[in-house]
């Protein structure tokens, strides 16, 4: 006989028992010996609140999982990737540039766009915040102010009338008033139709190319030959001859105008 013999499936068990008691009694001292007040709100003598600082942490990195979406939704990036998208369907090349390439342009073209409300959140918000002269509620609340004044900058009357009358909200008097989750959406939407409307004024010149093309090839009777293989080049070639990208880039920038 074996004389190292293996425990039992009940050996096992109480084994299993006994370290997860020892483990929980461990922990319950730990606990109780490094107790602390870590997640508490204050209420200051004129009626604010102040959070702890692990309560802020979560707070920014809550945040900072939020980030792409409030990219997308407040600033200019949405009517630039669009467009960025439809110029290359037009030209008719489906990887070439990449979507790394498309999203690093539409960013960094973003932030120019942006840069005068970047600054003003930063005058209005960020610095009173790090200065300890407003709260944090307060500051989120200027630099909301400030990114809904440029949404409404840029949302047509009709979407904000859609959306208000959709939330049911009362009248207001000036488009300030109006709540910020009402803004939003309208200005997504006014984002998504003007995008149409330049990828549309962009794709025409490059249609009437295909169009030639295809002609042509089917006069001389080369109804085999796909037309694009033809037409790429020369609507290439165009788009390099009239320094594409510098227009589309100047007219994206100049298109985010007061309105």
């Amino acid at each position: 006989m074996n004389p190292l013999k293996r425990p039992s499936c009940s050996g096992l068990a109480l084994l299993c028992l006994a370290g997860l008691l020892v483990f929980a009694g461990v922990a319950d001292v730990h606990a109780a010996a490094l107790e602390m007040p870590a997640l508490s709100v204050t209420t200051g003598a004129e009626g604010e609140q102040q959070y702890s600082v692990s309560l802020q942490i979560l707070a920014v990195m809550t945040g900072l999982t939020l980030l792409p979406s409030f990219v997308i939704m407040l600033t200019a990036f949405t009517r630039i990737i669009v467009v960025f998208a439809i110029l290359r369907q037009a030209i008719g090349m489906q990887q070439t540039p990449s979507n790394q390439i498309l999203v690093g342009l539409a960013v960094f073209l973003t932030i120019f766009v942006m840069s005068p409300v970047l600054k003003e959140v930063n005058q209005v918000a960020l610095e009173p915040y790090v200065a300890e002269e407003m709260g944090p509620k307060a500051a989120l609340g200027e630099a909301a102010g400030v990114f809904k004044s440029f949404m409404l900058t840029q949302t047509r009357s009709g979407d904000l009338d859609l959306f208000v009358r959709l939330s049911e909200s009362e009248p207001v008097e000036k488009l300030d008033e109006l709540d910020f989750f009402v803004v939003v959406p309208a200005f997504m939407t006014s984002e998504l139709k003007t995008a149409f409307q330049i990828g549309f004024m962009l794709f025409i010149p490059f249609l009437v190319i295909d169009m030639v093309v295809a002609s042509v090839l089917m006069s001389m009777g080369m109804m085999m030959l796909s037309p694009l293989i033809i037409s790429l080049p020369f609507k290439i070639m165009l788009f390099v001859m009239i320094d594409g990208w510098v227009l589309i880039m100047g007219m994206l920038a100049g298109s985010f105008g007061a309105a």
